[in-house]
């Protein structure tokens, strides 16, 4: 049997476990180090390049842990998205005439629920405002995970700040509370804290599953057909990658129940339910803490990635750093030329703190940021524009159904579409020796994304036409005779697109980046979300009569414009990528400051 070291957690007794080939540990060994080490099985030689070209590449098993955590980030979405998905009514309308007070309108009427009667604008607003923060606290706390306190640790802040969030939020949706009109306050001082236990949580949740990947290098398997195979680091990370996506949705299909919480009850219990399932995550975290894969925190690696780009810019003309400049900065050719100590009078000794490797991984973090520069035109697409749908949905005829509810045709497309791509439509193009890679799955995502903007605006005129009020439907008393089932087409196009762009970008992130930033790098992608809610914000103005259906127009052409320009500018890396994770484990440096640091603790 081969077995690969790699490190697992730091802590307060270390271990050196076996794993045999069916994942399961045996017996610990004590070791002198603070640091706990797992072994796992790797079996067979490492591929030639005429059998990595030929063979069919799949994905090795999945820990039990690994689930687990998927299972944390389904309740951190439940919770998320159950809160978020009724922030738009409870914004935009007033508390319905005849209904209960609680929000909920009075049984068998076509309105909606309903709390601070803001109006739109406002609701789109703030809606935009809270997702720009959640997608930009990633940066802080992806970055905070990374260099001071680590994945594990991250989770846990987040976890306790949402923890208050959730209290925050049932305060504000008690009745005597919003009829007092006292809600806004503890409403927005909710809606901002979750959005930073988002920054926390998101970039911590995603790495964390994809560092259980058993598989660190690729390997030779026969299996039982006697079909000779290889099995692959990034296509395992892919699978997890996939599950995360899916439990992601899962989660987000508890925005069904609070959506007929609100319609029927009201919103104290639309938030008091998300609060609930909230506290499975912490009890589950406690209960893996002894059993996932932890690497510890090391602020060096961000440090030296800015030490590394800076001084290969310095030595490149322009602002295009060539491969000329980027050998020029590995340690050994510095060394071979001398040039060590001229770079290190300029700063200080010990300040080239890096290999040569590391460059290499720095230089392929940047070509992967390159490409992430279109992802805000995706976000606008997958979701920038789910408050007019929601809105529009209320404009037309709905028979009794929370016009909010059909936003949740997102999840349920996510779930029934990433068995198919996982199981059938990504191993079918590897038996056929397809190479549908990272950069054809997004051009293929962004299309997606034109394709659902046109049908949003084809919808959004046809309430226009069909409306008693016509180009004034939003706020018209009486609605377009238009089904709201329509509007349920875009939102199950979002994630079929979703899934190509977003778990992509993932698996870009972290396959690509050094092992100790990946969780920046992820908050980097969702940092990429923000930039697009920060273009709704500005626009957001404009959402209104008789305006609504340009937003869907110009959204569609700039993802027809994506779809292409990320083809021609990056269908290059698609090629001759292969994923070693084997540097997910702590160099001899590493363990030396890890040493020296418990030595001073």
């Amino acid at each position: 049997m081969g077995k690969s070291k790699f490190r697992l957690r730091l802590g307060e007794q270390a271990a050196v476990r076996d794993v045999n080939k069916d994942g399961e540990s045996l017996s610990p060994v004590k070791t002198s180090l603070n640091i706990d080490v797992e072994v796992v099985d790797e079996e067979g030689p490492a591929p030639n390049e005429e059998e990595k070209i030929t063979l069919r590449r799949v994905p090795g098993k999945v820990k039990a842990v690994g689930y687990m955590l998927c299972f944390i980030d389904g309740a951190n979405n439940a919770s998320y998205y159950g809160v978020t998905g009724v922030f738009t009514n409870f914004i935009q309308r007033p508390l319905p005439a005849g209904g209960n007070g609680a929000g909920a309108p009075p049984a068998g009427t076509q309105e909606s629920a309903g709390a601070l009667g803001l109006g739109l604008q406002t609701a789109t607003a703030l809606t935009v405002l809270f997702t720009f923060l959640a997608y930009c606290t990633p940066l802080i706390g992806g970055y905070h995970a990374d260099a001071k306190i680590g994945r594990y640790k991250a989770l846990w802040i987040g976890i306790i700040i949402g923890f208050f969030s959730h209290v925050l939020l049932v305060i504000a949706a008690i009745p005597s509370v919003i009829q007092a009109g006292h809600a806004i306050v503890p409403f927005i001082i909710g809606m901002l804290t979750l959005a930073f236990a988002s920054g926390y949580i998101k970039p911590s949740i995603a790495p964390l599953i994809a560092d259980q990947c058993t598989v660190k290098r690729q390997y030779i398997k026969v299996l039982d057909s006697g079909e000779k195979v290889i099995v692959d680091p990034a296509v395992t990370v892919e699978r997890m990658l996939l599950y995360y996506y899916w439990a992601t949705n899962i989660g987000a299909f508890f925005a069904i129940a609070t959506s007929y919480a609100e319609k029927r009850i009201g919103f104290w219990l639309a938030y008091l339910l998300p609060g609930i399932v909230y506290m499975f995550m912490p009890i589950c975290l406690l209960w893996v803490r002894n059993r996932i894969v932890v690497y510890p925190a090391s602020g060096s690696s961000v440090g030296d990635a800015f030490k590394v780009a800076r001084l290969a810019l310095k030595r490149s003309k322009g602002l295009r750093v060539t491969d000329e400049a980027w050998e020029s900065v590995k340690p050994s050719n510095l060394l071979a030329h001398g040039e060590v100590e001229v770079v290190e009078l300029s700063h200080k000794p010990g300040w080239i703190s890096w290999d040569d490797q590391f460059v290499d991984e720095i230089k392929a973090t940047l070509r992967a940021l390159r490409v992430f520069i279109f992802f805000p035109v995706w976000y606008m697409a997958d979701g920038g524009t789910n408050s007019i749908l929601t809105s529009m949905a209320g404009s037309m005829t709905t028979n009794g159904l929370p016009n909010d509810l059909l936003s949740n045709f997102n999840p349920i497309s996510t779930v029934i579409a990433i068995p198919i791509y996982n199981y059938f439509l990504y191993p079918t193009l590897r038996k056929l020796g397809i190479n549908f890679g990272l950069i054809q799955r997004m051009c293929v995502g962004y299309f997606i994304g034109a394709v659902l903007n046109a049908v949003g605006a084809i919808l959004q005129w046809q309430v226009y036409k069909t409306s008693p009020c016509g180009y004034h439907a939003t706020g018209c008393a009486h609605v377009s005779p238009l089904s709201a089932w329509l509007t349920m087409i875009p939102f199950w196009l979002q994630p079929l697109g979703g899934i190509f762009i977003s778990v992509s970008a993932y698996e870009m992130a972290y396959t690509m980046t050094p092992p100790r930033m990946k969780g920046s790098i992820i908050g980097v992608v969702f940092f990429t979300s923000a930039l697009s809610q920060a273009l709704l914000e500005i626009c957001s103005p404009a959402f209104k009569d008789p305006n609504l259906i340009w937003p869907f127009v110009g959204i569609a052409i700039a993802n027809l414009l994506a779809s292409g320009a990320n083809y021609w500018f990056f269908r290059g890396m698609d090629t001759g990528r292969d994923t070693n994770l084997h540097r997910l484990e702590l160099t001899p440096d590493e363990v030396s400051k890890q040493r020296e640091s418990h030595a001073h603790a």
